[in-house]
């Protein structure tokens, strides 16, 4: 089956508006500290990019890598790590960046992960973040936008590791 886009959610213009916006609040709220961004692959790449670009003040990135499996059997999906951090986070402010947010399980598990590495703080930003489909009480502290229950590629986001590099977010719908 073709995948078809309706009508873009956000554009290239009103993203890069609300990316602004985080960075300059995530500055506000780090100024005078060290931060270490740490991206969420794949998916999260593109905003990590335009991210750390709008953060004002020195900052480090690395990269997790995650795999999600659905469990048929009890409804929750089992996470694992499939690329770890090259960096060692202990006594770090960490910011996790997450393109997505939706049950809230993989962030949870995350979270979880790290905070065993002891670092100083752990805080999550994410761009999109579908509260709608939350089957935690996760709640991140930066959101970009919240969507409605619908899936959604571009800027980073995909469909079988496609339309990543669309520059704006619109709803997929299979015909």
């Amino acid at each position: 089956m073709p995948a078809t886009f309706g009508k873009p959610l956000f554009t290239k213009a009103e993203i890069q508006k609300r990316v602004q916006e985080l960075g300059d609040k995530i500055s506000a709220d780090y100024k005078g500290e060290s931060l270490l961004l740490v991206g969420v692959m794949k998916g999260a790449y593109i905003f990590l990019s335009d991210l750390s670009r709008a953060i004002r003040m020195p900052i480090a990135v690395d990269y997790i890598g995650i795999s999600s499996f659905e469990s048929r059997s009890k409804g929750r999906g089992a996470v694992r790590i499939s690329s770890d951090l090259n960096e060692n986070i202990a006594g770090k402010n960490v910011l996790l960046v997450e393109d997505i947010i939706n049950s809230g399980l993989t962030v949870e598990y995350l979270l979880k992960n790290l905070w065993a590495r002891e670092p100083r703080d752990i805080k999550v930003c994410t761009l999109l973040d579908k509260v709608g489909k939350r089957r935690t009480s996760f709640k991140p502290d930066y959101v970009g936008f919240e969507i409605p229950s619908r899936y959604v590629v571009g800027y980073g986001l995909d469909y079988k590791d496609q339309y990543r590099n669309l520059p704006y977010i619109a709803t997929l719908t299979e015909e």
